[in-house]
């Protein structure tokens, strides 16, 4: 009888989950690169700078000129104050980013991943810092290899703390956008902020630390999901990171000095296969291998590729921001062409330009005083010894203006109702409410009537306020609730 068979291990089997392979990206000069720097300070110098710009919107408000007032429940952007009841003007600015952030990803692709994205500019700074510390691809590595001794440890520690304080910044920044900054930061080194400043200090800094130090482009390829649809918004008129195969191909190693003609001679493409492309990308892929998820788009592979062609004496832009459509064309030897009015580009910039324009309208033309009523529940209505039907009612003006204000309050729709504010003077039918500066007012308010003006259940019953100066209304409805016919 044959012996069973048992099944093992299979010896070259691949391991179902691989370690990470630890990038180590290398230095590298070129526009894109400056473009990559430039465009790091201009948005950390926003980030760090903006909670002390001052803004004097007058006495008894806040003097920071971007702030969100948890306590206070406003917002304030410059010359613009947002209240809770305008939450809707959050719900736009995330509608134009969206549709902003579709727009460039249609036009340029990963365009906002490779240069603005928060977690590539702090990523970038540091990996400054770690080069400027650690030294270069190639000292980095030796390095990590290297066993630990007091050079190896004190560099470590070096990085690690430079890491430490930028993500303490970072924490702390974030904390002024909601606290005034001057205060909040003599609070924090004296120890009188609060256990939950303290407590989001330290949350946004250690997450700073760990994705920007630690994580880096692990964020970028497996917690992101940006990368996941973003290829929805692409077609071939798109503009990526592209390797001219066609030109490129067949790639291989040649002598320094080599002309254009001798590599044609030789067989092979414009790739010298140094490798330079990938050691200095950031997510350490090979752009050669065509369209990647974890290309973010950072162009530093352009750089590099330029860097050789130059030495070389060859034509630049092997690697290269362009269309698929244009790759195409030019293999075929054709002419390329540059086509950024499109029907989805056309799309996404209507609807940008729709939802910012209504947004600009809404905030030109808003009121600076709203009004809301509330009806009492229980009960729905009081019968009058008079044989009268009472209902009352919570009434509260919202005040937008920075200075007291006086409004004029009467109703509309119950004939012959009388009107009374509990604590105010009223001649029945319109009563004067002053209401404070930025604040809201709340009145008990009576509204009275003759039953034989009340046909059905409920009535339809309109608030009407008027404020004195300006004469501007504001209508509120609600019902009259009585014992029907």
């Amino acid at each position: 009888m044959a012996a069973p068979l048992v099944a093992g291990p299979v010896a070259d089997e691949p391991p179902l989950y691989a370690d990470r392979v630890k990038v180590y990206p290398q230095k590298v000069a070129g526009r894109f690169r400056r473009l990559k720097w430039a465009a790091l300070g201009v948005l950390l110098a926003i980030y760090y700078l903006v909670p002390w710009i001052r803004w004097n919107r007058g006495p008894g408000a806040p003097d920071q000129a971007v702030l969100i007032d948890m306590p206070g429940r406003r917002a304030y952007f410059f010359f613009i104050e947002i209240w809770p009841q305008e939450v809707y003007y959050l719900a736009g600015l995330l509608i134009l980013g969206a549709f902003g952030l579709f727009l460039v990803t249609s036009v340029a692709g990963r365009v906002w991943c490779g240069f603005a994205c928060p977690q590539t500019v702090w990523t970038d700074l540091y990996m400054w810092v770690e080069r400027l510390i650690e030294g270069d691809r190639n000292r980095r590595i030796k390095v990590d290899q290297a066993p630990l001794g007091l050079e190896k440890a004190a560099k470590k520690v070096a990085k690690h703390g430079a890491w430490l304080l930028i993500a303490l910044a970072t924490g702390g920044a974030w904390i002024m956008y909601f606290n005034d900054a001057p205060t909040v930061v003599g609070d924090l080194f004296v120890g009188r902020a609060s256990l939950a400043v303290y407590g989001f200090v330290g949350l946004f800094s250690a997450t700073t630390y760990l994705l920007a130090g630690w994580a880096r482009e692990q964020l970028c390829i497996y917690m992101c999901p940006w990368p996941r649809f973003q290829a929805a918004m692409f077609d071939e008129h798109s503009l990526l990171i592209t390797y001219e195969t066609w030109r490129g191909e067949p790639r291989g190693h040649v002598r320094a000095g080599t002309s254009l003609a001798e590599r044609a001679a030789q067989g092979g493409g414009h790739c010298i296969d140094c490798g330079l492309c990938v050691r200095v990308c950031p997510t350490g892929i090979d752009i050669r291998d065509g369209q990647q998820l974890a290309c973010i788009g950072c162009a530093l592979c352009v750089d590099a590729c330029n860097g050789v062609m130059d030495r070389m004496g060859w034509p630049r832009d092997l690697i290269t921001y362009d269309s698929l459509g244009n790759q195409d064309a030019r293999a075929a030897g054709g002419t390329p062409g540059l086509r950024l009015l499109r029907p989805r580009v056309f799309v996404y910039g209507s609807l940008l330009l729709l939802v910012g324009a209504a947004m600009a309208v809404s905030l030109a033309t808003r009121s600076t005083v709203d009004a809301s009523v509330q009806p009492d529940r229980a009960p729905l209505f009081v019968a009058l010894t008079d044989g009268r039907i009472r209902n009352a009612y919570t009434f509260k003006i919202l005040n937008k203006a920075r200075q007291p204000r006086s409004f004029a309050l009467s109703v509309a729709g119950v004939e012959d109702a009388r009107l009374d504010v509990i604590g105010y003077d009223s001649d029945g039918r319109t009563a004067e409410l002053p209401v404070g500066a930025d604040t809201v007012g709340s009145f008990r308010v009576l509204v009275t009537a003759p039953r034989a003006r009340l046909v059905e259940a409920t009535t339809p019953l309109t608030f009407i306020v008027a404020e004195q100066a300006t004469g501007q209304v504001v209508e509120d409805e609600t019902v009259f609730a009585g014992p029907g016919g």
